[in-house]
């Protein structure tokens, strides 16, 4: 796919599908929303079109500056955004590109063989969600500029300079009107780019912040591409493999490249893009990947005789356990679909991806009769614990556990039987779970109090897992089943709150927690049913009036503004410590509380953060803490 495409990138490549929409009125239909996502998605915009540049074989490099006024400037080396005037149009095509919806070089005019950016909404959604946005582009010689304001063009297009290279710089402030918080998080933006750097083997992406007052910057360039991928997704993990498999091939217009390289873990991270965006709900390309390898893997322990004939086969989740894979395709009309509009449905990738991956799969394992049988025998060991986890399903179901019709006899079940409007407090203790028993709206809210903490699941398989009690509480009053059972349809609560108390052990509780459902009820996850809820840190009483306050930063404000001066303060340790009513009022009434609903962005960062916290190696979690110490402001929140 590194072949060039229509050398000539002129006016005529660019194609116009619909006049300017009142984007300004419904930003949320064009970004998904005003809030932090959205922000940052203004970003992602503007860099997919250098990358498109690099897909094309024009750009090396892009470089993204966070200005001190919380300004983006994106500069790239590419040809340069075109500045002849649009036949259709009758003004230069780069103010076309800014003030028009829908138009671009992507749209079918030539200019692009393969793009990346998942709504393809591009610079004139930016402009338009933008205080003020400035555009300067080296081609021909000059150097053109022109300003634009809230989606307006200000100045016209005019030379201001020369030029002795090509490329396109955008620079442009999001509009405070628009967005509920204008500040940009740098560690956002720095996994995204690490990220995409990565699938785009050679190009190099340069993020700067100059907010601090010693500015930081970071590049990221990997000749290696995706194998490089799984390399840094696994250096907190122990590979079992010495090497990393990596493939890729082309059929038509389809390119596919892959890599993956198994560990001593006992989950499986399979992480699959199209077109440079991350398809979370997986599609075609991962169903071809996952046949091919389950097919392959089979015959090859058959042949090898290391299956026996009396042996089942493996299944794919066997065979899966333990495998880090980047599945990377690139086509020219990719075709999203699931509910979040992510899962690649076009269906002739399955079958350009299973072939590749055939031929390729089994080349490895023949070459490889060392490292394959390191494999398969991982892979028997992944069957028998799958099926001592069976056989602990079904005792538990013979003890009346995970049938769904004997309930834990902690769990004080709501009445309403919609599960759409239930929802379930998985509550520190057995103090706080009364006060939340008492306390709820019995209704609609159920409570299932937690002994202690549970197993850290990182570092255990399914059979194991299933035999501590305060895990086994959950499965059954979820009801949605686990692993190869797990049924989202069956989920009796469709709002899962982690109440844990505002201290260090809350927070470790409530970290094995979402370890927990990451890893082996990710769909929870996926589909935004897990939230935590946010118990007040102080209770702040002056005269008759009662104030609670969830943070520091809360609380100094309204001090300054009642002043300090006979009052009573009330640090809360624990959720034990408030009366069912306080419980009921600050953290449980959903016309007061605050609920953090668990959403998951970016699944490679998750797995590392998951593995780093909570997997066996010391040094990368030391690492970690010792980065993040600075933003640590009370120990005990």
């Amino acid at each position: 796919m590194s072949e060039k495409v229509n050398k000539e990138y002129g006016a005529e490549q660019i194609q116009v599908l619909e006049g300017l929409e009142p984007v300004r009125k419904r930003p949320g239909m064009y970004i998904g929303s005003t809030g932090p996502k959205g922000l940052h998605h203004l970003v992602y915009e503007i860099v997919d079109n250098s990358v498109d540049e690099a897909l094309a074989g024009y750009c090396t490099e892009i470089r993204i500056t966070i200005g001190k006024d919380n300004s983006i400037k994106v500069v790239d080396n590419g040809r340069g955004m075109p500045v002849d005037i649009h036949p259709k149009m009758g003004k230069p095509a780069v103010e076309v590109i800014h003030t028009v919806l829908h138009a671009g070089g992507k749209f079918g005019g030539g200019g692009y063989k393969v793009s990346g950016g998942l709504h393809g909404v591009g610079a004139s959604v930016v402009n338009a969600l933008s205080t003020w946005m400035e555009v300067r582009i080296r081609r021909n010689g000059n150097l053109y500029y022109q300003r634009y304001e809230r989606g307006n063009t200000m100045t016209s297009l005019e030379v201001i300079g020369e030029a002795t290279d090509t490329g396109s710089e955008t620079i442009f402030l999001p509009d405070p009107q628009i967005f509920d918080e204008t500040v940009f998080d740098f560690s956002v933006l720095e996994h995204r780019f690490r990220e995409m750097a990565f699938l785009n083997k050679g190009i190099k992406i340069v993020l700067r912040d100059e907010r601090e007052e010693e500015p930081v910057e970071v590049t990221f360039h990997y000749e290696g591409g995706i194998k490089e991928f799984v390399k840094h997704l696994n250096r907190n993990k122990t590979p079992i493999q010495k090497n990393i498999v990596y493939f890729e091939g082309e059929k038509d217009t389809s390119s596919a490249e892959i890599a993956f390289q198994y560990t001593d873990r006992y989950t499986e991270n399979i992480f699959s893009f199209a077109n440079n965006i991350n398809t979370h709900e997986g599609g075609s390309h991962l169903v071809g990947f996952k046949s091919a390898l389950t097919r392959v893997v089979n015959d090859y322990a058959r042949k090898a005789n290391i299956l026996k004939e009396k042996d089942d086969n493996l299944t794919g989740e066997d065979i899966r356990e333990g495998i880090t894979c980047i599945i990377s395709v690139k086509l020219v009309e990719p075709q999203f679909e699931g509910q979040t509009k992510t899962k690649l449905g076009n269906s002739e990738v399955r079958g350009i991806v299973e072939g590749i991956a055939n031929e390729a799969l089994q080349n490895f394992l023949n070459e490889n009769p060392q490292e394959a049988k390191i494999i398969v025998d991982k892979c028997i060991r992944s069957a028998r614990a799958r099926e001592a986890a069976r056989k602990a399903r079904e005792l538990t179901r013979r003890k009346g556990a995970l049938d769904g019709l004997s309930l834990p006899g902690k769990l004080a079940d709501c009445s309403e039987k919609d599960p759409s409007l239930c929802e379930v407090f998985l509550v520190e203790g057995d103090s706080a779970g009364g006060s939340a028993k008492q306390g709820r709206d019995r209704r609609t809210q159920a409570i299932l109090p937690l002994r202690g903490k549970i197993l850290n699941v990182e570092k255990a398989r399914l059979d194991k897992i299933l035999n501590y009690n305060e895990i086994r509480a959950m499965i059954t009053a979820f009801g949605c089943g686990i692993g190869e059972e797990f049924n989202l349809e069956k989920l009796r609560y469709h709002k899962i709150v982690i109440m844990t108390d505002a201290d260090v052990d809350g927070a470790h509780i409530r970290t094995l927690l979402l370890t927990f459902f990451y890893r082996y009820m990710k769909p929870l996850v996926d589909y935004g049913h897990i939230y935590i809820a946010q118990p007040p840190l102080y209770k702040v009483k002056k005269g008759r009036a009662e104030h609670y306050v969830y943070s520091d930063k809360e609380l100094e404000n309204l001090l300054s503004e009642i002043g300090r001066n006979g009052i009573s303060l009330q640090r809360y340790k624990g959720l034990g410590e408030m009366n069912p009513e306080q419980l009921w009022d600050t953290t449980m009434d959903a016309s007061k509380r605050t609920l953090i609903q668990v959403t998951i962005d970016d699944a490679a960062a998750a797995d590392e953060i998951f593995t780093t916290l909570m997997g066996d190696k010391v040094k990368p979690r030391r690492e970690f803490i010792e980065s993040n110490a600075r933003y640590v402001a009370n120990l005990d929140v």
